[in-house]
């Protein structure tokens, strides 16, 4: 018996200007699915849960959904606002406030009506809407909210917060559980590991694998796509083609039908050479014997060439940025120092008596809870936060790149070329260059920089880094957004790079490529310990465990 089809999209194009993302894409969810989607950053995997999601229309074709079908969505970018955590759950089952308000008026009624003959309606009809109160678990719901944002890791002074001030793992979080709090049949996930730290990623993969429903995730983190995943979707050219198995199984799959389309490709010039040369013997012979079957022979052979099916040279490897990071300066011996260090927002302490030092040519990984302060280390260390105690000192010579978490200190409404030339003595034609090894194409060069997606966000920024030529560098988790083809190039960069890296990091691959130190930021405190992230955690997932075989 086939799968029944929760969702099913047929025929879907999707254009931006003149540049078409989604190109005749089909794609088939059945009930209890989970499919992760992979493609190059760019490739229209956003647009494309937004058009299942129903916030998106396609320019052509059609989304059939079943009745009733409940879709929540998470998206990529989570923006905060002045309501609490609890308060943004709630808001995401508005049948919570048209039932309140239901039965508050028909409270009202009640107590306003004097004539018997009205009363008894009124009661049944309280009777009812009490009814659905219950279904929906009204009087539970505030409860049940705090429930799913504790479980998710957020203490009771973030579920008070407004939303705009938390951090933007905890932001993600309570996204998450506003999409939960819908009860969805089906679960669209945007990068949802985007920000979150190692246990709270251990927590997701808790949930999505406990979760019901079906989910369908753009996601880079490998990890997540091996433990939460039965199909790989492979966005490319427009198109899905859908792997069977998780993440790694895809890779070898995908590696073993590439070998196997390059043995074809090699092979299939001589077959058609054969083939070509038996419909020039043959048709010889019909003209110089007036041979019927030999021109029939000769027809059967051209048949085949003209129907063979014409095999492209496989492509193992995409293009990829042409990310090269160099110093232009050597710097000092002793990079960024921080001795004694406090650093407080009002009142309240963030980190306290905090001693690091950073020496040239280091790979420092940082790692923490969301909240714990690891962004605000790293503004410490670049002179952006004041210190309250202790002293700060920035070696002679340094220069520091920095890159933000979310990448935001692009000018949003500038083109993206003059985001590129801003400031610098950079010709036209060459910025375009440079812009196109960085994977933007010619109608992208001319967008402006808030319709970029987070991964061409970042991509930009890594140009930009790359422009500045500093021999410091201090990243806020690098490959967010970024696609798992970008994620090893800039590992290969920062590998090759000839100065520091400092970088925030929950990503296990990253870190056990690149870092040969660890700095844990856990209650107000800053640890170090050599060595990359396996060395010291054993491969365990759970950040607490973790920390707890440092401490």
């Amino acid at each position: 018996m086939p799968p029944t089809a929760l969702i099913e999209g047929r025929g879907i194009v999707k254009s931006f200007g003149g540049r078409r993302i989604l190109d005749g894409l089909d794609l088939f969810v059945a009930d209890g699915a989970r499919i992760g989607i992979l493609g190059p950053n760019g490739s229209g995997k956003s647009t494309l849960l937004r058009i299942l999601a129903g916030t998106e229309a396609a320019d052509a074709g059609a989304v059939t959904a079943r009745r009733g079908l409940v879709i929540a969505q998470l998206p990529q970018l989570v923006d905060g606002d002045e309501r609490d955590a609890v308060a943004t759950v709630l808001d995401a089952r508005p049948e919570l406030q048209e039932t309140a308000a239901a039965l508050a008026a028909v409270e009202r009624r009640r107590a306003d009506t004097t004539d018997r003959r009205e009363i008894e309606p009124a009661l049944a009809h309280q009777e009812r809407v009490l009814e659905r109160w219950t279904e929906i678990g009204g009087g539970s719901a505030e409860g049940d909210a705090r429930a799913i944002l504790r479980s998710l890791g957020l203490d009771d002074a973030d579920l008070g917060a407004p939303t705009r001030t938390l951090s933007g793992g905890q932001r993600k979080l309570v996204a998450l559980a506003a999409a939960l709090a819908r009860r969805p049949d089906l679960l669209l996930l945007d990068e949802p590991e985007a920000h979150l730290d190692m246990n709270r990623r251990g927590q997701l993969e808790h949930l999505v694998n406990g979760f019901d429903g079906a989910v369908v995730m753009v996601s880079h983190d490998r990890y997540l796509l091996d433990e939460c995943v039965a199909d790989i979707a492979e966005l490319d050219r427009g198109r899905v083609r859908m792997w069977p198995g998780n993440y790694s199984a895809y890779t070898l799959a995908r590696r073993l039908e590439l070998e196997r389309r390059q043995q074809r490709w090699v092979s299939q010039p001589k077959e058609i050479a054969r083939l070509e040369e038996a419909v020039r013997r043959f048709r010889h012979w019909a003209h110089i014997r007036v041979n019927e079957r030999a021109a029939r022979q000769a027809r059967v052979k051209q048949l085949l060439i003209d129907r063979m099916e014409k095999v492209e040279r496989p492509v193992f490897e995409r293009k990829k940025m042409a990310l090269a990071l160099r110093a232009a300066v050597r710097g000092g011996e002793r990079v960024i120092e921080l001795e004694g260090a406090d650093v407080a927002f009002g009142d309240d302490p963030v980190l306290i008596d905090v001693d690091l030092t950073v020496m040239r040519g280091e790979r420092v990984g940082v790692v923490g809870p969301n909240g714990a302060g690891k962004t605000v280390l790293l503004r410490a260390m670049l002179g952006e936060l004041p210190l309250r105690a202790g002293t700060r000192r920035i070696g002679p010579s340094i220069r520091v790149g920095y890159l933000s978490q979310t990448a935001d200190g692009l000018p949003g409404d500038a083109p993206v070329i003059d985001a590129l030339r801003h400031g610098r003595s950079l010709a036209e034609d060459a910025a375009v260059r440079k812009l196109i090894g960085f994977l933007f194409d010619y109608e992208q060069i001319r967008r402006p920089v808030a319709s970029l997606s987070g991964g061409e966000r970042t991509r930009l920024a890594f140009l930009l880094l790359m422009e500045e030529g500093a021999n410091c560098l201090v990243l806020d988790e690098p490959t967010n957004h970024l696609d798992i083809d970008s994620i090893e190039v800039v590992e290969d960069a920062l590998e090759r790079f000839d100065g520091t890296v400092i970088a925030v990091s929950h990503d296990r691959y990253f870190l056990d490529r690149l870092a040969d130190r660890i700095v844990v930021v856990a209650d107000g405190e800053v640890k170090s310990y050599e060595g990359g992230w396996s060395a010291n955690a054993s491969a365990t997932s759970s950040y607490e465990r973790t920390r707890a075989a440092w401490s």
